[in-house]
């Protein structure tokens, strides 16, 4: 049997300067993932904006943003997601996909990335106020193989708003387009949310429009954490109108 040998294929001379020094083959990736992050991020700088305005979102009235400081307290990003797919499964089970812009004033957003619980991106006016209350004092009250701790503290909890002012003036320092108006009158405002039959109710809707008034967490002489959560939360997924999106997709 022959046992000739074969002749090794030469390395093209290119080729070979890379494979043989490091240091070449070093500064070549450098080059290579430079070039091509200039490609990505380059456009971005001749772009007022990259996400697309959509008609019905605004700004957190005072109390959702401080509902959704507690929520992000609480830690319930660690089981509930924020962000809807666009695969069939997911749109059936949750609604329209989310959109970009819906979490264009989120800082940081709430998209998650495991569900021990459901999707809560749609979940606003899905469950009456006092489902909350009830699911938040025990979950399995109304969910029974739920697998949720209790958060019964939040009703019991004065909420602090003292500074919510200078959390709308943060936020705006970022990007959200919070007025000095808005910000000024946070307090009155919050509360305002509240009470129907508030001086300072005309005034609040002036300024945030669509936003839902009534007392939360069905106790009119406290203003609570659980006041601020569920408002949060009834509002999550209700600025869009999808039915306009739904629509145009049928269409097609």
């Amino acid at each position: 049997m022959s046992l000739e040998k074969k002749p090794k294929k030469k390395m093209s001379f290119s080729h070979a300067i890379f494979e043989k020094n490091p240091i070449i083959l070093l500064v070549g990736i450098l080059i290579t993932v430079s070039i091509g992050g200039l490609v990505e991020i380059a456009p971005l700088f001749y772009l007022e904006n990259t996400i697309e305005k959509v008609k019905g979102m605004r700004p957190y009235t005072p109390l959702e943003l401080a509902g959704r400081n507690v929520y992000i307290r609480e830690g319930c990003y660690n089981c509930h997601s924020q962000m809807i797919r666009s695969t069939r499964d997911e749109v059936e089970r949750y609604g329209h996909y989310s959109l970009a812009a819906e979490s264009m004033y989120d800082h940081p957003f709430q998209w998650g990335s495991k569900r021990t619980g459901p999707d809560l991106a749609r979940v606003g006016n899905k469950y009456s106020d006092e489902w909350h209350r009830e699911h938040m004092n025990d979950p399995r009250a109304v969910v029974p193989e739920s697998i949720m701790p209790g958060y019964p503290f939040l009703a019991k909890a004065d909420l602090d708003f003292n500074l919510i002012s200078y959390d709308l003036k943060a936020n705006q320092m970022v990007g959200v387009p919070y007025s000095e108006a808005q910000i000024t009158y946070a307090i009155e405002d919050l509360k305002a949310q509240l009470d129907e039959d508030s001086d300072d109710y005309d005034a609040f809707m002036e300024r945030y429009p669509t936003a839902q008034v009534r007392d939360f967490d069905g106790n009119p002489n406290k203003i609570s954490e659980l006041d601020a959560l569920i408002a949060y939360m009834q509002m999550l997924g209700t600025l869009v109108d999808f039915s306009i999106y739904n629509a145009k997709e049928n269409n097609r």
